[in-house]
């Protein structure tokens, strides 16, 4: 039997491995779930454009239910939206939610905390697996990403706009995941195995905020 899930997706490469995962097991009904913050109509975090998101679940032939915060979201607004989402999903059958997380103890725990509050399972089709293994993966089934954001407290902000490729991986301070588990940087899947067609986009302009993360904008 082919079950619902909903898959947490932030549209970077470790959200596209855990769909690829997904897809391999069989399973086909899987819907996209992203937090948009809503004056900027960007992925939160991430920073990259809404209208790239809907390309990009329309590529991989997914269902997207986007959940927008504000600006200023709070911890209180984020779980409260993510609440009602996941009572609604419930309501439709579905008892699944999977996640690209890797190793982060706490924010698993997390995450299964609040989905055993609305009776649903948390899944992670990545975890615990070598993240250096996971981003040659990555890059060998000829999956392609771009880095939208970079956390300039750890990572030079120059890492920000560069294609994730085996260049990428090799000019990395040897302190910085392979795949910017800790935060270190995010990125942008835009070709690969389970898209139907590339999503094209054009390199806009490098935006630091908050003193801290180095954004680059795609058009």
């Amino acid at each position: 039997m082919n079950e619902k899930i909903i898959l947490s997706w932030s549209g970077g490469k470790d959200s596209a491995l855990a769909l690829y995962e997904l897809m391999r097991q069989g399973n086909t009904d899987i819907t996209l779930l992203t937090t948009i913050t809503d004056k900027y109509e960007r992925i939160s975090m991430h920073g990259v454009r809404e209208a790239l998101l809907e390309k990009q679940a329309e590529s991989l032939g997914c269902y997207l239910e986007k959940v927008y915060i504000t600006p200023e979201s709070t911890n209180e607004e984020y779980e409260k939206k993510m609440e009602e989402t996941m009572n609604r999903y419930k309501k439709l059958g579905v008892t699944k939610v999977a996640f690209g997380d890797i190793f982060l103890e706490d924010i698993r725990k997390y995450r299964e905390g609040n989905l055993k509050k609305a009776g649903m399972e948390a899944i992670f089709p990545l975890w615990e697996r070598d993240t250096k293994e996971i981003a040659d993966i990555f890059i060998n089934l000829g999956f392609k990403s771009i880095i939208t954001c970079v956390d300039t407290k750890v990572l030079n902000g120059d890492f920000s706009g560069r294609l994730y490729d085996k260049n990428f991986l090799a000019d990395l301070p040897e302190n910085i995941d392979p795949c910017g588990e800790n935060g270190e940087f995010h990125s942008f899947a835009f070709d690969g195995p389970i898209f139907k067609e590339r999503i094209n986009f054009s390199i806009g302009e490098k935006v630091l905020r908050d003193e801290r993360f180095n954004f680059c904008d795609l058009i």
